[in-house]
C-alpha cells in the first residue's frame, strides 16, 4: 500500500513537471501566446512568491512547447502544400488574370 501511495505521488509530480497545471492547454496558438505574454508580464513584475514563480515557469514552459508544436504542424502543412500546389507568382499578374493560366 505504501508503494502505491508513493508511486501515485511520483506520478503526480512527473505530470506537474511535464505539462504543468493539470495539462490544460489553450485552444489555439494565439490564445497560448496571449497567456504566455501575460505570464511573462506577471513574472517580470516581481510580485510573485518563489512557489508562484516556479509554477509560472512550468506553465510557461508548457505553453512554449504547445506553441512550438503548433508551429511545427503548420510548417508541415505548408511543406505538403508547397509540393505541387504552390508556385511562384508571375511578376505581371494582369496577363495571368486575363487567361494566361489556360496552358496548365
Amino acid at each position: 500500500m505504501a508503494k502505491s501511495a508513493s508511486k501515485d505521488r511520483a506520478g503526480a509530480d512527473e505530470s506537474a513537471a511535464g505539462t504543468a497545471e493539470g495539462e490544460v492547454l489553450p485552444e489555439s496558438y494565439e490564445a497560448a501566446l496571449a497567456e504566455l505574454d501575460a505570464l511573462v508580464a506577471r513574472m517580470e513584475g516581481g510580485a510573485l512568491s518563489l512557489e508562484e514563480s516556479l509554477a509560472a515557469y512550468r506553465r510557461g514552459a508548457a505553453l512554449v512547447r504547445f506553441c512550438q508544436q503548433q508551429l511545427e504542424k503548420v510548417e508541415q502543412q505548408v511543406r505538403v502544400l508547397d509540393g505541387e500546389t504552390l508556385r511562384p507568382v508571375p511578376l505581371n499578374t494582369t496577363d495571368s488574370a486575363a487567361g494566361g493560366d489556360d496552358d496548365l
